[in-house]
């Protein structure tokens, strides 16, 4: 079973998981100052089978609150939920954050109140109110109870019991065999994909989470901002590689939004923005709260091999500034591309990262290699030396150093 549960087939669960209808459009714009939320703090489902919708989901928390997936940093995770009681409306100190090391834009809300973000949704947020965007509208889908709306829709369409029989699996103490994070995160994707949100649900969301950021000072336009930064990613990811946009395992390039979904954002957007005036973007927080883990996951997202969602993410996050840590990732993803004229592309972004102050050591020995390359022998002396100043306990140094001895 683990064999067939590859990489790509567990990210694709979650990404049918999370707003699985983003393509959905409701047929008229549903105004924000419309949307109510319809539980409270404290809620507790009444109704037989909410109550054995929750039960399942109180195994699948059980599963994540122990997946070795999960990053250890409390700061960061701290930070992201108390940006989540700040937009998660009446019933925000009931919701629970997981904050897991996977490097795709996801997140997803549980019928029970617990909310899974991946590091991948961090990697791409410019500033604060992105982020509190993509929560807020999480925290819409709980708030309007869409879950076991959608639930009872299924089954009113269809035959689909055995949904309950597959979430009893989830539980590894039922079975009493443990299949490891991969198998356990597929598993829950796969229950979660079943859940597919329709049009007004989705456009209900949209609305709540944007009333839910104005109502806490953010920027309503960062919501519609960010979804067409993901569209545009997937976009990028298909020019590089000569493809049409494709059905991949994230979940924007699964469920891209449409023009009129996104013309249903902008003009909610500014509908709140008018009855609220200017409202604020958070990126100096944001920046200082991701300041630690942003290198290793821009670096997360370079491996993936997808250099053309990679330099879009990197140009995006560049239009705030650029700086010696995003020239350093611009230039690894033509390395890692390796194709006719990608050497010279690398040489020259290295150049540029060693430029900042804030290039970090990697830049000066991936510059210092690229010079000794082209001959300049005493400039890579002097950018090797450099590393070895900035990382003296790097497993290459004492390689390095040997290197610069002789």
């Amino acid at each position: 079973m683990t064999d067939l549960l590859t990489r790509r087939a567990l990210l694709g669960g979650f990404g049918c998981a999370c707003c699985a209808g983003l393509a959905g459009v409701a047929e008229a714009r549903i105004s924000p100052h419309a949307m109510k939320p319809l539980i409270t703090s404290g809620y507790r489902p009444t109704e037989k089978d909410e109550q054995g919708l929750w039960q399942q989901y109180e195994r699948v928390e059980h599963e994540i609150a122990g997946s070795n997936l999960l990053v250890q940093d409390k700061a960061l995770t701290s930070y992201v939920g108390e940006l989540t009681e700040r937009v998660g409306g009446p019933a925000a100190k009931d919701l629970r954050i997981y904050l897991a090391h996977i490097p795709e834009f996801n997140a997803f809300m549980a019928p029970t109140g617990f909310m899974v973000v991946f590091t991948g949704l961090l990697t791409r947020m410019r500033d604060e109110a992105q982020l509190a965007g993509v929560i807020a509208h999480e925290a819409g889908h709980f708030l309007r109870r869409h879950h076991i709306r959608g639930w009872r829709d299924l089954r009113r369409k269809s035959d689909v019991l055995s949904i309950l029989a597959m979430g009893a699996g989830v539980g590894g103490g039922a079975a009493g065999v443990y299949l490891g994070d991969a198998v356990r995160l597929a598993e829950m994707g796969t229950i979660l994909s079943l859940f597919s949100y329709s049009r007004e649900l989705e456009a209900e969301a949209d609305a709540m989470g944007l009333k839910l950021i104005s109502e806490a000072a953010y920027d309503p336009l960062a919501m519609p901002e960010t979804w067409q930064q993901l569209i545009e990613e997937v976009e990028a990811s298909a020019r590089m590689r000569k493809k049409r946009p494709h059905r991949g395992y994230s979940l924007f390039a699964t469920h891209p939004a449409p023009a009129s979904r996104m013309t249903d954002l902008r003009a909610s957007s500014r509908e709140v923005t008018a009855a609220s005036g200017p409202q604020a973007r958070g990126r100096d927080r944001f920046l200082k709260a991701i300041a630690a883990h942003r290198s290793g996951f821009l670096d997360d997202q370079v491996k993936l091999n997808d250099p053309g969602a990679s330099l879009y993410i990197i140009e995006n996050l560049a239009k705030d500034g650029w700086n010696g840590l995003l020239r350093f990732y611009e230039a690894e993803v033509w390395r890692l591309r390796g194709e006719k004229g990608d050497d010279l592309r690398a040489a020259q972004g290295y150049a540029a990262a060693v430029a900042y102050p804030d290039a970090p050591p990697e830049a000066w020995r991936n510059h210092g290699y690229a010079v000794q390359k082209a001959g300049r022998r005493e400039e890579a002396k002097a950018a090797l030396s450099r590393y070895l100043a900035l990382a003296p306990k790097a497993t290459d140094a004492p390689m390095i150093r040997f290197s610069l001895a002789q």
